[in-house]
């Protein structure tokens, strides 16, 4: 969903099938998902959404989310597909946030607002706490401990559930006290992980 660091050559030399992926489950179940061939753009696989979206069962309907460095919007598309209250896109590139908006309009999702910010300069407003927090940041770009850090700080209710995918080489940052890691799997070179903020944000 995110972006990769050191693969855009890699990136650059998929067809352009490889710019197009499909929601596993709920009320959009099946359709297509294009987005731009940006470098930057690593989807979520379809298994780890699966696996994710059965981890959030019993929580993501009728949840408010926050999807940063949203990318294809692939997180926040899935959220909203099952069942979830409203999703905040926030990507920094124009381009994708462009191509998140006309998705959102083809699915007419009016639950929904995409934001153009880098994620830290956004969590720098004014709180409002979510219920579900996708974060798929680039891999090497250790941004990691400076977004939960953040999040800490009024972004998340009390057993808010936080999703971080993050290079399956690198140990997991450091999570706030009063966090708990509650499920860790790993795909390929893909680590990813379930976080519960048992005690949510202090007021």
């Amino acid at each position: 969903m995110a972006r990769a660091v050191g693969k855009r050559a890699a990136r650059s030399a998929q067809p352009a099938t490889a710019h197009r992926l499909r929601i596993v489950g709920g009320r959009w179940r099946g359709s297509r998902i294009d987005f731009p061939a940006v470098a930057a753009i690593r989807p979520t696989p379809d298994r780890v959404r699966e696996t994710l979206f059965n981890w959030l069962q019993h929580s993501i309907v009728g949840a408010q989310c926050l999807d940063l460095f949203a990318g294809s919007g692939a997180l926040g598309l899935e959220a909203l597909s099952r069942g979830a209250a409203s999703v905040t896109f926030v990507d920094r590139e124009p381009r994708i946030a462009q191509h998140l908006k006309a998705t959102l309009d083809r699915f007419k999702a009016t639950n929904a607002e995409v934001v153009v910010s880098d994620a830290e300069r956004f969590l720098e407003r004014p709180a409002r706490p979510f219920d579900v927090v996708f974060l798929d940041p680039p891999f090497g770009a250790d941004v990691l401990p400076h977004i939960f850090a953040r999040l800490a700080r009024g972004w998340v209710r009390p057993h808010a559930s936080i999703y971080v995918e993050c290079s399956a080489d690198s140990p997991l940052a450091a999570i706030p006290e009063g966090w708990t890691i509650y499920r860790s799997k790993r795909a390929g070179q893909v680590g990813y992980h379930l976080l519960r903020a048992s005690r949510g944000s202090p007021e």
